[in-house]
């Protein structure tokens, strides 16, 4: 099956009992990110990175020790956040990653996860994110929704 089809925008979404701003600030912190990857893609991020504005770049260290840097391109506090990963120094190569919060009241909010390679161009990285499933972004709504409610 072509590239051209394959649905290049996958998501996936659950509700968590928790205020959508205390699960925005564990996004928008790189450093607590790898508490609740569910792909086992990060090792770690620096503290004082937390993003803050469109624009915002973060840092972050792979499992296998590489390291990206992250281009913020949607930012709503609270609501909204996405970047676009790089090779330091480097063009994107065009996925991108978002998170979309919808409070659904002041204890408990719907959080979209997408991972979007509708414009990434990069052959080397095309067999990762043709594996990159809905259960893969799953995985990881649900370690937030442990993180963020404090449950196992």
């Amino acid at each position: 099956m072509s590239d051209s089809e394959l649905n290049r925008v996958v998501r996936a979404s659950r509700v968590v009992a928790a205020p959508a701003q205390r699960i925005f600030d564990l996004i928008a912190d790189p450093a607590r990110q790898p508490e609740w990857d569910g792909n086992s893609n990060l090792r770690e991020a620096a503290a004082n990175q937390r993003v803050r504005a469109v624009g915002d770049v973060f840092v972050m260290t792979l499992t296998k020790g590489s390291v990206r840097e992250n281009r913020v391109v949607e930012f709503e506090e609270g609501r909204v956040i996405a970047w676009l990963p790089s090779e330091p120094g480097s063009a994107p190569p065009g996925h991108l990653w978002r998170w979309r919060l919808d409070p659904i009241d002041a204890a408990t909010s719907q959080v979209t996860h997408t991972y979007d390679w509708t414009n990434l161009t990069d052959e080397n990285r095309l067999p990762r994110a043709r594996s990159t499933t809905a259960e893969s972004l799953r995985s990881s709504l649900d370690n937030l929704a442990r993180a963020a409610t404090g449950s196992d």
